[in-house]
């Protein structure tokens, strides 16, 4: 190794500068005292020349060990080097396969070759043809920096360096099980609600409780039991739950049996239990988890009860049973505690705005204008929000017969006007609906935050924001059922009801029940009984609900269409370039219901350009909103719909019944 060589490989403290210059400095500092001893004495200057000689020498001869060393030391550092990558390439306990530029093996190392089968050859196979997962890892531009891939029984942490084809493995199976085995037992907290504990143990004297209380001690033991299950009795009629991920796991693969299975026990005595059940789990804290729980519990009975609904932190809440329609549970004096109630509320704002869902039916406008009248008997100012343009024929024809009652038609207002009046004290009603996405002027309610819901479907996760007054009630018929129980509690001060708005309540009833056929009770009658004595004129009704040849030609086009996706269950479409009325699909499947073995109907048809909308009926049995609700939408467990955009018929079909089968097989 030459000079220049040397000199370079020379450590940073003897090359430098500052070093030499002492070096230099010292040497002649040496050199000027050997001259100027000559001139002392010779003798000395003679001693200082050759202890002058014997320095030079010194460091000469040091500088060449030194550099014969350094450069002995970097030799083999760089020998233990290049070993320590041939030996780390071969020997490290991570997976390194190479690939040519066709996607073939060319190459694994031997740590690799021991994780897999011995009796099978890879050099020069296809990768997609040895790991699929793998292959679509190394073909996928959008990869991130690691990826998991299962092969062989274990699991591997996968990265890849694109200039070499080289894909590197880590053998990560142990830390995968850790994981697994930590989100198994990771908690899960929950309440348990009966139902209708109070109905049922009002008429029993007390060995009945007591009696009836035994059976559910004995049940929910056995129970907990055999799913590994903590619970803890807090009142009558609610439990606390705590059980682990993994039994979680094992509830919902059995959809929860328990709710069809303590109602079928109990309604062998004659007294049907129903159930509600709210669960939480995920990264918070246990009070976090139990308030989410209560949220999901409150929302399974805000959707009618007899149900199960699990929610982790930040994710959607799924849904179990609902099999059965909600036991009534309404009685007079919570009709009278929500019309007093509701009355404060106006009788505190400036102005009340009251509005139905987009593309209104019949129980939409009639609810409605119920709350209308209600808020005039009371002496406020009132506005309908309704955009008259975007109408079914039958409410079309509603509103021609109210241009004729002119105080009833000045309180018709646009969206557009009703968002240029409104103000921060005014109230807005949202009646037959309580999605904000749904509303007519969903702009209302964030320019005033008070707001009250009365709707008669099962409430889903998305909700009007912190509503004043929530009137929720699954089982009844409709929204103008219940609005027309709370007339009964208003003072009379007021002008009553006419006819025109107690025919449109009338005629909201008798649509959502499909003439009294479905979900019909004993106060659903008592509410068109009332109904008809102030004044509402069903031969109206009729004369609205009367459909053109054209409608009843499109209708029977849909039905000729009709197949049996599983046992009671059968789809109806319309053709792809056709749009059709969403009251012409609700009218189809109404239809396909009064036919023999049809349990359950769906009509799908494209509503505009963009959109596709599914109508969707059942007698009962079949919990139709929990469908629609996989695809979007929601509605009661025997009347539901969805609308989805940016896809065909077909694929729609496709999905529809892909849903119908997990949900129903």
């Amino acid at each position: 190794m030459n000079n220049k060589s040397q000199e370079e490989n020379l450590p940073k403290l003897l090359n430098h500068p500052y070093l030499k210059r002492m070096l230099l400095f010292a040497v002649a500092v040496q050199f000027t005292m050997t001259v100027l001893s000559f001139f002392a004495y010779i003798w000395l200057g003679a001693l200082m020349l050759v202890l002058f000689l014997i320095t030079l020498v010194i460091i000469w001869r040091f500088s060449n060990e030194y550099n014969e060393e350094l450069n002995n030391y970097i030799l083999n550092l760089s020998y233990r080097i290049k070993r320590g990558q041939q030996e780390a390439l071969i020997k490290m306990p991570m997976g390194i396969i190479l690939l040519n530029d066709e996607n073939l093996i060319e190459w694994i190392n031997p740590y690799m070759q021991l994780q897999l089968p011995s009796d099978q050859q890879f050099l020069g196979e296809p990768i997609r043809e040895v790991n699929r997962d793998l292959s679509d890892y190394f073909d996928n531009e959008k990869r991130e920096d690691f990826n998991l891939v299962e092969w062989n029984e274990k699991i591997y942490k996968v990265s890849l360096q694109k200039d070499i084809n080289a894909l590197y493995l880590l053998d990560i199976t142990e830390y995968a099980s850790i994981t697994e085995e930590y989100e198994k037992t990771r908690p899960v907290v929950g309440w348990l609600f009966l139902d209708n504990y109070d109905e049922i143990t009002s008429g029993l004297d007390d060995r009945g409780v007591s009696g009836f209380d035994s059976l559910l001690t004995t049940y929910f033991s056995n129970w907990g039991k055999q799913h590994g299950i903590f619970y803890k009795r807090i009142s009558d009629d609610r439990y606390f739950l705590l059980l682990d991920r993994e039994e979680l796991e094992r509830l919902e693969n059995d959809k929860f049996n328990i709710i069809d299975s303590i109602r079928d026990r109990t309604s062998k005595r004659n007294l049907p239990l129903t159930i509600s059940i709210g669960l939480s789990y995920g990264d918070a804290s246990f009070d976090k988890l139990a308030d989410i729980a209560q949220n999901n519990l409150d929302l399974a009975l805000g959707r009618g009860g007899d149900q199960a609904i699990v929610k982790a932190i930040d994710e959607e809440p799924r849904y179990y049973g609902g099999k059965t329609n909600p036991m009534e549970k309404r009685t007079r004096v919570r009709s009278r505690m929500i019309s007093q109630a509701m009355q404060k509320l106006m009788n505190d704002s400036e102005t009340i705005y009251v509005m139905g869902h987009k593309n209104p039916d019949m129980d939409s406008v009639g609810s409605s204008l119920g709350i209308a009248r209600i808020a005039m008997m009371l002496k406020k100012t009132v506005y309908v929000v309704i955009d008259e343009d975007d109408v079914n024929k039958d409410v079309a024809k509603l509103l021609e017969e109210i241009k004729k009652h002119k105080q009833v038609n000045a309180n018709l207002i646009s969206s557009t006007e009703a968002e240029r009046m409104i103000d921060a004290n005014d109230l807005v009603v949202l009646v037959d609906h309580h999605k904000p996405v749904l509303s007519i002027a969903p702009n209302l309610l964030k320019k005033t935050r008070r707001n009250m819901v009365i709707d008669h479907h099962r409430r889903g996760e998305e909700f009007t924001e912190n509503p004043l007054l929530v009137y929720i009630e699954p089982y009844a018929s409709s929204t103008a059922e219940l609005i027309t129980e709370l007339f009964e509690y208003v003072s009379t001060d007021g002008e009553p009801i006419n006819r025109i708005e107690a025919t449109a309540m009338l005629g909201g009833i008798v649509v959502d029940t499909n003439n009294f056929s479905l979900r019909t009770g004993s106060r659903t009658f008592d509410a068109a009984s009332y109904l008809q004595s102030v004044g509402a004129n069903s031969t109206m009704i009729q004369r609205l609900l009367k459909e053109d040849p054209e409608s009843y030609l499109k209708r029977s086009q849909l039905i000729e269409t009709l197949e049996y996706v599983i046992d009671g269950v059968a789809i109806a479409y319309g053709a792809d370039d056709e749009i059709y009325p969403s009251v012409t699909a609700a009218q189809t499947a109404d239809t396909m219901l009064s036919m023999s073995g049809v349990e359950a109907a769906f009509v799908i048809t494209r509503r505009s350009e963009e959109t596709v909308g599914i109508s969707a009926r059942s007698l009962g049995k079949i919990n139709v909103q929990a469908i629609m609700e996989k695809m979007g939408g929601g509605g009661h467990l025997s009347n539901a719909a969805t609308q989805i955009d940016g896809q065909s018929i077909s694929e729609i079909i496709e999905e529809l019944k892909e849903v119908i089968h997990s949900q129903l097989d």
